[in-house]
């Protein structure tokens, strides 16, 4: 068994705007960067021996500063980037809303809303692969995975036992900087918190 923490990413520029950021690498705000030491703060007490991250600059440098609390560097890892949402990005809810009405729809109740980028269910997939991997080199270790709201989701809807889909729509965003658990064994997620 391996426990994973995860950790959504601090808060970046287009968190405060309030646009889909997707694959699009935007950095964390000074906010952001406040929650990341703070985040670490909440870790200093755990058995942390790995530290994973996105390949994104937001996740990236929360995970930098985590890490270095443990005197460690992060290994970035492609699959724990967020979703590609193919044409929103950079666009806000109100654009999406007004541009692509049926697809923001589609959204809010679940489903796909994006043409273009990557489905839930290629994320989630791509995302539970990574975590298994990299908790299959760490079993009986803890380790750190940071992360973005949409891979968070899957894993916590893994544990849950429900597709991802039906997970979104219920569950909200984790918001930034926030701290979870699963226990990861043998391809079974388990959430801890």
């Amino acid at each position: 068994m391996t426990l994973a923490y995860l950790a959504r990413h601090g808060e970046s520029d287009w968190n405060v705007a309030g646009r889909f950021q997707g694959v699009v690498d935007r950095p964390l705000t000074d906010h952001g960067r406040q929650q990341a030491h703070e985040l670490a703060e909440e870790l200093a007490d755990k058995d942390v021996e790995a530290v994973y991250s996105s390949p994104l600059r937001r996740a990236l440098d929360t995970a930098t500063i985590v890490a270095a609390r443990f005197g460690l560097e992060p290994v970035p890892d492609a699959g724990l980037r967020e979703i590609d949402v193919g044409g929103w990005a950079g666009l806000s809810r109100a654009e999406v809303e007004s541009r692509f009405p049926e697809g923001f729809a589609s959204w809010l109740r679940g489903g796909q809303g994006w043409e273009g980028g990557e489905t839930y269910e290629q994320m989630s997939a791509r995302v539970l692969a990574a975590v298994e991997r990299i908790a299959r080199r760490h079993v009986g270790g803890h380790v750190l995975l940071v992360s973005h709201g949409g891979p968070i989701r899957a894993i916590h809807a893994a544990a849950a036992g429900k597709p991802v889909h039906e997970y979104r729509r219920i569950h909200p965003v984790e918001p930034n900087a926030r701290l979870s658990a699963v226990a990861v064994e043998d391809g079974t997620f388990t959430r801890i918190d």
